[in-house]
């Protein structure tokens, strides 16, 4: 297995950053163009969500992104100790947002789980989100 961890600090401008180690890390597993976009699509709304809904854009803070492959499996992990989810099922709704006066769309968990083989969602209060997002690569098992 091989893992990096990644921290950054919780500003937008940081989210390229994610998107670019993403695309980087999975290079060597020959990716479609198709999947590393999804990859970093997914990723890059994960790092937002925790930017903006968990920190509030506070420059003090941090996001942790460790990315692990396993055979042909990605699995990145991105994990904010901000002020965590109250209700996962809402926010995992399409066009839930809490903070429509940002424009928000809240599609973000939407666009990540129509990209990904899984996304798994823990929070607590206060404590923090963490979002786990996994793919195969070459993943489509349609050889029947």
């Amino acid at each position: 297995m091989n893992k990096i961890r990644l921290e950054i600090a919780a500003l937008t401008e940081n989210i390229s950053v994610s998107r670019v180690v993403a695309a980087t890390f999975v290079a060597h597993l020959d990716p479609t163009v198709e999947e590393v976009t999804e990859i970093k699509t997914a990723v890059s709304e994960a790092v937002t969500n925790a930017i903006i809904h968990g920190y509030g854009e506070n420059q003090n803070e941090f996001v942790q992104i460790v990315f692990s492959v396993e055979e042909r499996v990605v699995i990145i992990e991105v994990c904010d100790k901000g002020v965590g989810i109250e209700n996962i099922e809402s926010a995992r709704e399409p066009l839930f947002t809490t903070k429509p006066e940002l424009e928000r769309s809240g599609m973000g968990f939407t666009v990540m789980e129509s990209f990904m083989d899984s996304v798994e969602v823990s929070s607590a209060s206060g404590e923090g989100t963490s979002v786990k997002l996994t793919k195969k690569i070459g993943g489509s098992n349609d050889d029947a």
